[in-house]
């Protein structure tokens, strides 16, 4: 388990940026020692554990990119046609491939080994068959269409660093370097827990008047897993200190981090603030974010806890933007920094300055390009403006407003999630 010192995420003082918090908790924080062997096949979204390098250079033959006809460059004219009788024929999977003859050419398929002597090939659509010749055209270049060994990777050179989340490209990497079997890290097990006498289990007719129904236990739970992380649900605990306080520290003992939503505040209803602090240690992060408030993170005898505000659209902004990367240290992943993409915003909008303010945003295509919409509503409880947003725009610190037609950073939401 990912263990911590009760100080681990100790902080005080003003508004930290984003970008620093988590730069701070890289140095603190250690993920999880545990591996295990999977195969290859069956590990997206797993985090590789070791440092993934070439054993032999990939492609490890020269070979064709086209069905064609490979031939040496210094056989053809220098204008105009070259007719060239086919002396070979090289299907893909062909070994023990002969020299080609000079002054012929040889019939191939893409893939296949390229023969010694031949440089370059024609694509066949570009050629003329006449008999057991073939007939090229001039104003090819040198070594066109043809792969060279290690263009892809190189022999001993690096195919995926260690601490990556694997996606399917990197499983084809790993693949075509002939692992069949990989180390990964154990899946980052989390808890995850409701509170509140209002909160009910989703169920098929309208909840009674002042109740409502557990909506960011079932998000968390998918944002969890968009990351290869495993929720444990320990369901919706009662406004009751002493249910909360045995909650948290069984959920300790058997998880390697805990996370919430709401509950950490003051309130005299807000009991997860006192039961962790009586088990534990808590700290709150002030981050300079929007939507979002400080972050409660903690630690219960060495598990860590993390806190985030109550209203849904709050808790994905929080998730996708901190919570997330923080929990990929404690899995011993590589936190993505995503990078923004510039769009023309369709929207006029002010903030405040000294703040990173995230703001949902549809996409669309139009004669100026990609333009981003702003949801027409404002609140941080709108599960609607999460589900119409294709991105979140991202408004620098330093920005206090946005016009029309400017141009607007953008975090499409598909990079954001794992």
């Amino acid at each position: 388990m990912a263990q911590l010192s009760p100080d681990s995420f100790a902080f005080g003082g003003p508004l930290r940026r984003i970008d620093d918090a988590l730069d701070d908790l890289s140095l603190r924080l250690a993920g999880l020692g545990e591996t295990e062997s999977v195969p290859v096949m069956q590990a997206l979204g797993r985090v590789l554990a070791h440092d993934a390098v070439a054993r032999f250079a990939i492609p490890n033959f020269d070979n064709s990119a086209v069905d064609g006809y490979a031939v040496a460059f210094s056989d053809l004219a220098e204008a105009g046609e070259t007719q060239l009788p086919v002396s070979l024929r090289i299907p893909a999977g062909m070994t023990g491939v002969p020299a080609l003859p000079a002054g012929t050419a040889a019939r191939i398929f893409t893939g296949a080994m390229m023969p010694a002597g031949a440089d370059t090939v024609f694509m066949q659509e570009d050629v003329r068959v006449e008999g057991d010749t073939v007939v090229l055209p001039a104003g090819l270049k040198p070594g066109a269409n043809r792969r060279f060994a290690g263009e892809d990777f190189a022999s001993g050179g690096r195919i995926v660093p260690p601490g990556t989340r694997l996606k399917p490209q990197h499983l084809a990497a790993l693949a075509a370097a002939g692992y069949g079997q990989i180390k990964v890290r154990r899946r980052l097990k989390v808890a995850i827990f409701s509170t509140g006498n209002e909160i009910r289990e989703p169920a098929m007719h309208a909840p009674e008047p002042g109740c409502q129904y557990d909506a960011n236990r079932a998000m968390l739970a998918g944002l969890l897993a968009s990351r290869g992380m495993v929720a444990t649900d320990l369901g919706i605990l009662p406004d009751d200190p002493s249910v909360i306080a045995k909650a948290l520290q069984d959920a300790a003992q058997t998880n390697d981090a805990i996370l919430t939503s709401g509950g950490v505040s003051t309130g005299e209803e807000d009991h997860v603030k006192a039961a962790v602090e009586a088990a534990g240690r808590l700290d709150f992060w002030r981050l300079a974010i929007k939507p979002g408030r400080p972050i409660a993170m903690g630690t219960l005898e060495g598990t860590p806890f993390l806190g985030m505000p109550g209203n849904p659209a709050a808790v994905f902004v929080t998730f996708v933007r901190f919570v997330g990367p923080v929990l990929d240290l404690l899995a011993g992943a590589t936190p993505l920094r995503p990078v923004p993409i510039p769009v023309t915003s369709g929207f006029d909008y002010r903030k405040k300055a000294d703040r990173r303010e995230y703001v949902r945003v549809s996409l669309a295509s139009t004669h100026r390009g990609m333009v981003a919409q702003r949801f027409p509503k404002d609140g941080a409880a709108l599960i609607s403006s999460l589900i119409a947003a294709d991105a979140l725009a991202e408004l620098a610190e330093d920005v206090t407003e946005i016009r029309a037609g400017e141009t607007v950073p953008v975090l499409p939401l598909a990079g954001l999630l794992g």
